[in-house]
C-alpha cells in the first residue's frame, strides 16, 4: 500500500471507509425491508389462511371439483278421493359444453344442426352457444322426454360425440289437462310453483335436491381412478291432498261452460261448492279454463285476435293481458254486487235480532221512500202487495227487504257484516284473494242518510268475492257458524308422516241455531213452493233452497261504462241438514232467447249440478208420487227379445214403440242399453231391418214447451233428456239444448235440455 513520507496512508487507503458504512446501512436497510416484507406476507397470509379462508377453500373446491345437481322430484297433489291431480316425472336436460368441443376438434355445424333438427331448437342459437369455448355448460333444451332423449342419446352415440352431455331432471304433469286449472296452478322452468296451490305449498312441494361431488383435472374432466366422490341424496317435496272432489269438479266446469256458451256470457263465469259445515272446498271453477301442461298457451280465440295484431309491442301487451285473464281465479280475485242473494245474510240478521218474525207482513207498492235518496224501487214495478216474510224472500221483493234493513238499523248492520267476515279476507291457502269494498263507517252510519243502508239491504252499490258470499251463507245454513273455508286437507311427506294436518275452523258464531234453521225452511220455500222466484233450481226428490241475484255493475255506470249483468244463484241442500252450498255467477250475459235474471239463468245451472253432486255425495232422493212420474226412464235391454215381448216391456216403462222391420226378434234398438231418457218416449226397435247409420240434423228447440220440444227431437229419431224437472209445468220451455240446432248427429243421440219457467219475468 502505497503511504506518504510521514506515515500516513495514501488516497486509495482513505477511500475504503465508506464503503463499509455503506454496506452496514445497507444491511441494516435490508433487514428492516425483510422484516416490512414479512409483516406484509403474514397479514396477506393471515387474510387468506384465517379470514377469508371460506372464500378461498370454495374456490379451491369449485376448481377442483365437478358439482352435478340431483333434482328432488316434486310432491304430488291429490284430490279427496287419491286421484292424481299433478305429478312429477323423470327427464332430461340437455346441454353443451363448448370447452369441449374445442378440446376434442368437434365439428360445430354437425352438433348444432343435429340437435336443432331433434329438439327443435334453432340452430344459430345453438350455434352461437357453442362459440362461447369458455363454457363448459350451456343449456339446449330444458325438460325433454323419453323419445326425443332416445334420439340425442343415439345422435351422440352414432358420431362418437363428447361435448354434448344429459342432465336428469324432473317435469310436472297434470293428468286432468285443464281441470281444477285456477286451484292448482303450475311451476316455471325452474319447478318454483307460480300460481294456485303449487305457489302457496311451494315450500313444502319443492324438497331439497342433492348433489353429486367428484375430482376433476385441469382439463376440467373428471379424473379416472379417483376413489373421491361425495353423493348427497335429493329429499323430495311432501305430498298433498286437497278437499277438491275431481268428479264434482267436472260436473262444475261442465255444466259451467254450457251455460257460459248457451247465454253469450261475456266476461266469464265462476262456482264454488263448499261442505257450509266445515268450510271445505269441495270444487272451484272460474272459466275460461287453461291447460295447466300448457300454461302459456291463450285459448283459441284469443291468438286469433293476437294474430291479427301487427305492432309486437302493441301483440305482448295484448299476450299479456289475456293470459293474466285466462290465468284469474274470478272466484277470490274478483268483487262483484251480489245482488238479491244478499238478502239471505239481510233477513238472517233481522230475524236474529228479533226485529221481524215469520209472522210478520210487509206491503210492497212497488217503492219506498228512503232519507237521504230517490225512492227505492221493486223490480215487480206494479208491487207485490202484502206477503209475509217467507213471501218476501221468495217473491225476492227490495221494498220488503230495505224496510227490513231499516229495522235493523245501520250500527247493527254493519256490526253484522263484520261478524260474517265480510269485510275482511276470508284467509283461504290460495294466492290472490281481493278483499271487499264498504262505505266508511262514518258515511254508512249517518242517521241523516239511510240510502246506504237501503242498498245494502237488498245487495247493491257493495262489492265482495264470492268466496266471501258463499262463505257468509254456509254460516246463515250451517247452524250459525261462520267457517273458514280451506281447500288442502292434509301434507304429507315421503314416509307418510302427516306435515300439517287443516281441521275444520270457526271463526265465530254469529247466528242461533234457531235462527238458522228457520233460514233454511224460508230458502227451501224459495225453490220448491209454486210462487217462488228460484223455482228454476228445483231438483225431484231433493230438498234443494236457494236465492237468486241479479246485479249490474252500479260504480262503473256512473262512471259513463255500458250496463252489465251478473247473474247468480246460491243453493243448498238438503234444507233440512245442509251438505252442500252452490253459488254460482255469470258476468255479462248477453242471450236474447232468455230473460236475463239470476232466476232464469243461474239457477237452473245449480240445478243441474245438484242432481249430479246429491246422489254422488251418497244423498239418496226421496220422491213423491207427482215426482215419479217426472222421472228419466232407464232403457232395458231389449235386442233377442219377441217383438211382443219388447212391445210389453217398454209399454209397463210408459214408453211407446216405433217399429222398423218386419222380422220376429228385435235385432236391434234406439237408444241403447242403460240410456236414460224422458218418460212417455218413443223407443224405435229394429226387427230385422239393418239400422241406419246416417246421421240428422238436430232441430231448434229454444223457446219450446216440453212437449213440443219431445216431438221435435222423436220425429228427428233423437230423444230428450230433461233431468225430470218442470217437465209438467205449463210454463216450462226450453232455453238450452246440449247440441246447437242444426249440427249432425247420429239418430238415437239423446239431447239434453233445460227447461225454465217463465212466468217471472224481473232482475230478481
Amino acid at each position: 500500500m502505497a503511504t506518504h513520507s510521514d506515515g500516513r496512508a495514501t488516497g486509495k487507503q482513505s477511500d475504503q471507509r465508506p464503503s463499509k458504512t455503506i454496506l452496514r446501512r445497507t444491511l441494516v436497510l435490508m433487514a428492516v425491508c425483510g422484516i416490512a416484507a414479512f409483516i406484509v406476507l403474514a397479514v396477506k397470509l393471515y387474510d387468506i389462511q384465517i379470514k377469508d379462508h371460506e372464500y378461498y377453500a370454495e374456490q379451491a373446491l369449485e376448481n377442483q371439483t365437478r358439482d352435478t345437481v340431483v333434482t328432488a322430484s316434486r310432491g304430488t297433489i291429490y284430490d279427496a278421493n287419491g286421484k292424481v291431480l299433478a305429478m312429477s316425472a323423470s327427464v332430461d336436460t340437455v346441454y353443451v359444453a363448448p370447452y369441449e368441443t374445442d378440446k376434442y376438434n368437434e365439428d360445430k355445424d354437425l352438433i348444432a344442426n343435429g340437435l336443432s333438427e331433434i329438439l327443435d331448437v334453432d340452430c344459430d342459437r345453438i350455434r352461437g352457444k357453442l362459440d362461447n369455448t369458455n363454457s363448459w355448460y350451456e343449456t339446449v333444451k330444458r325438460k325433454i322426454e323419453g323419445d326425443m332423449a332416445e334420439k340425442v342419446r343415439l345422435f351422440i352415440k352414432e358420431n362418437g360425440l363428447k361435448s354434448i352431455h344429459l342432465e336428469t331432471d324432473t317435469k310436472r304433469y297434470y293428468p286432468y289437462s285443464s281441470r281444477a286449472c285456477h286451484i292448482i296452478g303450475f311451476v316455471g322452468d325452474d319447478n318454483y310453483g307460480l300460481n294456485g296451490i303449487e305457489l302457496t305449498y311451494n315450500q313444502y312441494l319443492e324438497g331439497t335436491d342433492g348433489r353429486i361431488v367428484r375430482l376433476k383435472n385441469a382439463n376440467g374432466t373428471d379424473m379416472l381412478f379417483s376413489d373421491f366422490e361425495d353423493y348427497y341424496d335429493a329429499k323430495n317435496g311432501d305430498d298433498i291432498e286437497l278437499t277438491i272432489d275431481a268428479s264434482i269438479q267436472f260436473y262444475v266446469e261442465k255444466y259451467l261452460a254450457q251455460a257460459i256458451q248457451d247465454y253469450e256470457v261475456q266476461n266469464g263465469g265462476a262456482c264454488i261448492v263448499m261442505r257450509p259445515k266445515t268450510g271445505e272446498i269441495l270444487a272451484m271453477a272460474s272459466l275460461d279454463n287453461y291447460d295447466l301442461n300448457n300454461f302459456l298457451n291463450v285459448s283459441e280465440e284469443e291468438q286469433t285476435k293476437l294474430d291479427l295484431i301487427t305492432d309486437p309491442d302493441e301483440k305482448k301487451a295484448e299476450y299479456n293481458l289475456a293470459l293474466q285473464n285466462q290465468q284469474r281465479n274470478k272466484s277470490l280475485t274478483d268483487t262483484y254486487e251480489p245482488g238479491s242473494v244478499f238478502k239471505i245474510i239481510t233477513c238472517a240478521m233481522a230475524l236474529e235480532e228479533n226485529v221481524v218474525s215469520l209472522d210478520d207482513t210487509f206491503y210492497c207498492g212497488g217503492s219506498i221512500d228512503v232519507l237521504g235518496r230517490e225512492p227505492v224501487k221493486c223490480w215487480k214495478t206494479a208491487g207485490h202487495g202484502s206477503q209475509t216474510l217467507t213471501q218476501a224472500m221468495q217473491h225476492s221483493c227490495n221494498v220488503a227487504l230495505v224496510n227490513i234493513g231499516l229495522k235493523v238499523g245501520e250500527q247493527t248492520f254493519y256490526d253484522y257484516i263484520d261478524a260474517f267476515g265480510l269485510r275482511e279476507k276470508t284467509g283461504i291457502d290460495l294466492p290472490g284473494e281481493s278483499g271487499s269494498l264498504w262505505w266508511p263507517d262514518s258515511v254508512f252510519e249517518n242517521p241523516d242518510n239511510l240510502s246506504q243502508l237501503a242498498a245494502a239491504s237488498f245487495g247493491q252499490t257493495f262489492n265482495i268475492t264470492p268466496l266471501q258470499m258463499i262463505t257468509a251463507v254456509s254460516a246463515v245454513v250451517n247452524g250459525g257458524n261462520l267457517m273458514e273455508p280451506y281447500i288442502v286437507k292434509q301434507v304429507t311427506d315421503a314416509d307418510g308422516n302427516i306435515v300439517v294436518d287443516n281441521e275444520p275452523t270457526a271463526v265465530r258464531q254469529v247466528l242461533s241455531a234457531d235462527t238458522s234453521a228457520k233460514m233454511c225452511e224460508i230458502l227451501r220455500a224459495v225453490v220448491c213452493d209454486e210462487g217462488g222466484t228460484g223455482k228454476n233450481a228445483y231438483v225431484a226428490g231433493y230438498k234443494v233452497g236457494g236465492k237468486t241475484g241479479t246485479s249490474t255493475n252500479t260504480v262503473g255506470i256512473a262512471e259513463g261504462e255500458p250496463k252489465k249483468y251478473i247473474v247468480s244463484f246460491c243453493g243448498i241442500a238438503p234444507t233440512d241438514d245442509p251438505q252442500v252450498a252452490i253459488l254460482l255467477l255469470l258476468d255479462n250475459p248477453t242471450s236474447k232467447t232468455v230473460y236475463v235474471s239470476g232466476g232464469n239463468m243461474a239457477a237452473p245451472v245449480v240445478g243441474h249440478i245438484l242432481s249430479e253432486v246429491l246422489p254422488y255425495l251418497g244423498i239418496q232422493p226421496e220422491y213423491s208420487e207427482e215426482e215419479l212420474e217426472t222421472l228419466d226412464v232407464t232403457m232395458p235391454k231389449l235386442v233377442g227379445m219377441t217383438v211382443d215381448e219388447a212391445t210389453q216391456s217398454l209399454e209397463k216403462l210408459g214408453l211407446t214403440v216405433r217399429l222398423l222391420g218386419d222380422g220376429e226378434r228385435i235385432t236391434d234398438q234406439l237408444p241403447s242399453l242403460n240410456a236414460a231418457i224422458a218418460p212417455g218416449s218413443q223407443i224405435i226397435l229394429y226387427a230385422g231391418e239393418y239400422k241406419s247409420s246416417e246421421t240428422v240434423a238436430v232441430p231448434n228447440l229454444y223457446g219450446k214447451s216440453y212437449a213440443s220440444a219431445k216431438s221435435a227431437l222423436e220425429n228427428a229419431g233423437l230423444f230428450i233428456k230433461s233431468g225430470g224437472t218442470l217437465s209438467s209445468s205449463p210454463h216450462s220451455v226450453v232455453t238450452t239444448q246440449s247440441v246447437q240446432a242444426n249440427e249432425e248427429v247420429k239418430m238415437g243421440t239423446i239431447i239434453e235440455v233445460t227447461l225454465v219457467d217463465d212466468s217471472i219475468k224481473g232482475f230478481y
